[in-house]
């Protein structure tokens, strides 16, 4: 089944080249140095132009968060790639949209772990599958990805079972060869998954993250913002990447009366909704350098599913408040776009220009970055611009 582009479980699950040094100069102050060390960047300096975020890799085109993806995204001119990170058996950061990974691999088909199939409460929700935290990493690599998307995205669908799940590591080393190898930064964009479950069950992110970052001379350097939906998380991290220069934090939202999933394990705390107001944007600011809504909390739909003619005021607000603003996720698809952007296809059907048409009613609110599935439409989206 398809996920409803509007649904609120969708909101959560789904949130040309660059000349060389494009990166560099959007989000630092100044030229990689000539010892190769990259410069400390200035605290929240607004990008020359707005940056291509690769949504899970070229998400559209090949099988999310596979190297074969980044990969994509990369040549398509992705400023930044996204990994989402959940953690194995064994404690290893790899990459996948979600723990359960029924839908983006082939273990379906592994009679081996049939009896690893169970039902589990996340984020306070049940979910039935596989979860990558009762396989140890040896038996992730036993498996091979699929398009989530299925039938929906028939090239990426083509790709099923043709590439392996990825640790953290070996992205950080595969984009610090394709940087050497194409002469420019690219950033990478990790998101912690289920923050407050992992930690529940005795595998915490965080201080494997930082680990893991202070093991890589690429991630010690590179651009790099971390994302979470969670607050608890992001608050923790804040005053220990003090000395990495190079790292910056962003607080992910959804619109909703419903309160992140760390606030809400403990009882108390802001909706999303509540930290999309000035206060809540404050204070957000403490604590992260960027936030990062669900599209429609900026440009919502109407009844017919049109982009509505007045935007909300988050993205003046976020600034206001000295937070850089990125938003989440265009995606080419007749079934995703805005009815009034749609060709005349069916749901399946791509529609570069229909995407363009949306990205840039977006990009007009001053954005200054945003997660596409797609990096050459997002290229060319802000690079053509009149």
């Amino acid at each position: 089944m398809i996920e409803s582009p509007l649904s609120r479980r969708s909101l959560i699950r789904t949130g040309a080249g660059v000349a060389a040094g494009t990166l560099a100069a959007s989000i630092m102050p100044s030229a990689i140095a000539a010892t190769g060390a990259a410069p400390v960047p200035a605290a929240r300096q607004r990008p020359a132009k707005p940056l291509v975020i690769g949504h899970r890799g070229a998400s559209a085109l090949r099988p999310e968060h596979t190297l074969a993806s980044y990969a994509k995204a990369i040549a398509d001119g992705a400023d930044f790639i996204e990994p989402d990170l959940v953690a194995t058996k064994d404690g290893v950061l790899i990459a996948r949209h979600e723990n359960n990974i029924a839908d983006t691999t082939d273990v379906t088909d592994h009679p081996e772990f049939a009896a690893r199939k169970t039902t589990k409460t996340i984020d306070g929700e049940q979910v039935t599958g596989w979860f990558t935290e009762d396989l140890t990493l040896a038996e992730i690599k036993t498996l091979r990805a699929k398009e989530r998307l299925g039938p929906l995205r028939p090239e990426s669908h083509g790709y099923d079972g043709r590439f392996q799940v990825v640790t953290f590591e070996e992205i950080a080393d595969f984009v610090a060869a394709e940087a050497a190898a194409r002469g420019r930064m690219i950033g990478v964009i990790p998101e912690i998954k289920h923050s407050t479950y992992f930690a529940s069950i005795g595998l915490p992110l965080e201080q494997r993250f930082l680990d893991r970052v202070h093991a890589s001379a690429y991630l010690r350097t590179a651009p790099l913002i971390v994302q979470s939906f969670e607050v608890s998380n992001l608050k923790w991290l804040r005053p220990r990447i003090g000395d990495l220069g190079n790292v910056q934090l962003m607080q992910l939202t959804v619109p909703g009366k419903v309160r992140p999933a760390d606030l809400a394990a403990k009882g108390s705390g802001p909706t999303f909704d509540d930290l999309h107001t000035p206060a809540g944007l404050a204070e957000m600011a403490t604590y992260a350098d960027w936030i990062s809504p669900y599209n429609l909390a900026l440009i919502a739909r109407d009844k017919d599913n049109r982009l509505a003619e007045k935007p909300s005021d988050l993205v003046a607000n976020a600034h206001k408040a000295g937070l850089l603003v990125s938003t989440w996720t265009f995606r080419p698809e007749n079934y995703f776009l805005p009815a009034d952007m749609r060709s005349s296809g069916g749901d399946g059907a791509r529609n570069p220009e229909g995407s363009i048409a949306e990205i840039r009613r977006y990009l007009a609110l001053g954005l200054d970055a945003f997660f596409t599935d797609d990096p050459a439409i997002g290229r060319k989206a802000v690079d053509e611009r009149a």
